[in-house]
Parts: structure tokens; sequence; C-alpha cells
């Protein structure tokens, strides 16, 4: 079981040897609604070997078995229902198998084509919409990854500090008091004691903080923000703001924090405030993407119909594809040549001519977005503008 990254997708848009099988299941968190979710996959699963069994070109009957075999493991496998998350991704063919935990609740399907189908997978992993919140104490580290809906905790890689103690051992200054005693005097007047607690101020932090954050820094760079290129968002005390922005160098930091202490507030708490700063931007983005498409109509450089989009992305000219999520086209697109087949939505080997537009788009270097039907400019189920 892996979460999914850029990299992986790239994988899975790899051209391989079919049949291709993709299963797709809203799956439960927690007990007792967790116990459907083994059984909802026991059909998805049924009818891709029913599927198999209605191919034109019958699989032998070895082939078939070591085709179907990991996916009869993983029905059986109580650990793994026991830790699921909002959806499920499984995707398998000859040479290729990988479970995904999906942070999304996806419709339940089971297809069996010459390719995946990947348009699920594309709205769970659309930078746009993702993001990380680091949260830092002296004494802990986590990181977490989500989305307006959801936010879910990464098991950090081994090389990353989980505490001050931990990311400077033996370098770790001896313990002192943050705070120090002086004499004030006035004239005539016997000297007072004064206390100041150096701790009370938001751009104060000793030496040993400040090389924590630095290698913390450098570690969830390096490990983590590299691969994911999400949205980052520090959650910490407001004193230590100023501070770890002076010691960090990762280019995906956000501008804004979550202030407090991290380790008080609940993972719906953290989800809901790191949404407020980095939610936006990406409706902004969403807007940006519109309004070039509504633009681009009357000069020839945007459209909806599919078949003029299918040549379009064949010929390398689609710079964004915007996907309706909610939609279904039944049928698929020829890859060599851009033509466009509708079929019957029951037939369950026919795929989604949008899942297919959106993987030959992104096969030819062009930008796709899955977004919901009301934020969608067209009926058809894409808008796409063009390079040229």
């Amino acid at each position: 079981m892996s979460t999914m990254t850029q990299h992986q997708f790239t994988e899975v848009l790899a051209p391989r040897a079919g049949p291709c099988l993709s299963i797709y299941l809203a799956t439960a968190r927690r007990f007792p609604e967790q116990k459907q979710n083994p059984v909802q996959f026991r059909n998805q699963l049924r009818e891709i070997e029913q599927s198999l069994a209605a191919l034109e070109t019958p699989m032998t009957e070895p082939a078939r078995d070591a085709l179907l075999a990991p996916l009869h493991d993983l029905l059986l496998n109580e650990r793994f229902w026991k830790h699921t998350l909002d959806g499920l991704a499984v995707l398998r063919a000859p040479d290729f198998f990988k479970v995904y935990k999906l942070q999304r609740a996806v419709p339940s399907r089971s297809i069996v084509a010459e390719s995946f189908h990947i348009k699920p997978l594309l709205r769970v992993l659309q930078s746009a919409d993702r993001f990380e919140v680091l949260c830092l104490t002296r004494d802990n580290v986590r990181l977490f990854q989500g989305t307006q809906d959801a936010l879910d905790e990464v098991e950090l890689d081994a090389t990353v500090p989980r505490s001050l103690t931990d990311a400077l051992g033996d370098e770790l200054t001896e313990p002192h008091s943050a705070a120090r005693t002086v004499t004030a005097s006035t004239a005539g007047s016997s000297g007072s004691a004064v206390h100041y607690g150096s701790g009370s101020k938001s751009d104060e932090v000793d030496k040993d903080t400040e090389r924590y954050f630095r290698v913390i820094d450098r570690a969830i760079f390096d490990t983590h923000s590299r691969v994911s290129a999400r949205p980052l968002v520090l959650a910490a005390l407001p004193e230590y703001h100023a501070a770890f922005r002076a010691a960090s160098h990762n280019p995906y930091l956000v501008a804004q924090a979550i202030a407090g202490n991290p380790d008080a507030l609940s993972v719906d708490e953290l989800r809901a405030r790191a949404w407020k700063i980095v939610g936006p931007a990406f409706e902004s983005g969403v807007q940006s993407l519109l309004d070039a498409y509504h633009a681009g109509l009357p000069r020839g450089l945007a459209s909806d119909d599919l078949s003029d989009v299918a040549i379009a992305a064949l010929g390398g000219r689609v710079k964004t594809l915007l996907v309706d999520a909610d939609r279904t086209v039944s049928g698929s697109v020829d890859a060599a040549t851009g033509r466009v087949s509708l079929r019957d939505i029951a037939d369950p080997t026919t795929d989604d001519v949008l899942d297919d537009l959106a993987e030959l788009v992104l096969r030819m270097g062009g930008d796709v977005m899955v977004v919901p039907r009301e934020r969608m400019p067209s009926i058809t189920g894409v808008a796409a503008t063009y390079r040229f």
C-alpha cells in the first residue's frame, strides 16, 4: 500500500500490456462501518472476473489466475482492511500492481480496459487543492497531508528527527533557564531584583532552537516536500514563526501559518485552519483557468467538443484540460487517431472518454484539472484551452 505521488502517477500512465484492471471503492475509516469495506471489494472483484470472462480474446486460465491472485490476497488481508481512509484505488496489470488509500471518497467502479482508469486518481493527486501541515514543537515533529475535506498524518522518513533532542543529540547545549535576573537601583535606594523572561518575545529563540529549525526544515524538504511539491503550512507557537522562516529554505512553505500549540489542536481543527490559508489560492487558480478558457473561445483557442479536443490533444495543442469530476462519457479515444467512440454504459469493459482525453493530454505534456460540476464552464464534461 502507498499514497499517490506525482512520480507514481507517471508510472501509472506508462503504456503496458493489458488487460488493465482498475477498481475504485469508497471506504469507511471506522468500526463498525469498516466491516463493509472487504464486502464491497469482493463485489467489485466479481465484476472484474465477469469482465475478464467476457473479453473478445479470452485469457488462458493460468494467466487469468495469475492476474487475479494479488487481488484475492488483498481481499483476505484482515490487517489491511482495518486501516482504511475514505477511498481506495487498486490497479492491476500483468506487470503492475498498486494499492492506493485515498483521502477522498470515490464512486465504486470496476473497469477492464487497455489502460488504467485514472480520473479519480487525478482528482486526488491535484497539487492545487492539496497541502501539508508541519506541526512543530521542541518535543514533537509531525507532518500531515490533506485536502479541504480530510487531513491524515504522514509516516515520517526515518531520517527526520522527532524532537529537538533527537535533532541535536550530543550538540545540544546544557539545559539552562530562559529567564535572567538583574539588579536595578535608583538614587537613594538599595538594589532590587528584577526578573526578565526572554521567552515572552516572539522573536527571541535560543540558539539550540534555531539549529533545530534548520535541521527539521532540511529534513522535511529532502524527504517530503521535494517529492510532493505541495504547499506547506507551519503550525507552531507564535514565537517560533519568524525564527523558523529565517532558517527555512523550503520553497513550498506558505506565508501564513497556524498560531498556537499544534499538539493542543485536533486534526479537524488543523485541517480547517490550514484550508483557510491555502483555500483562497486554490480557488484563485481555478478561476484563472476558467478565465483563460472563456478568453480563448472567440479566438479558436478553446473548445468543449470531445472530438475537437481529442484531435488537439493528439497534436500536443492542449495546454490545460478541465474535466468534470461528476460526469462519465462511456467510450474511448483512439490514441493513434484521436477518434472518439461512444459505447453502451452497461458494458463493464467500456472506459470513460473523459478519462482517455485526460490521459492523452498528460502524455502530450498538457495539464489536467478535475473540478466539481458546478465549476465546469461546459456541459460536455471537458473544457480545453489550446496553446495555439
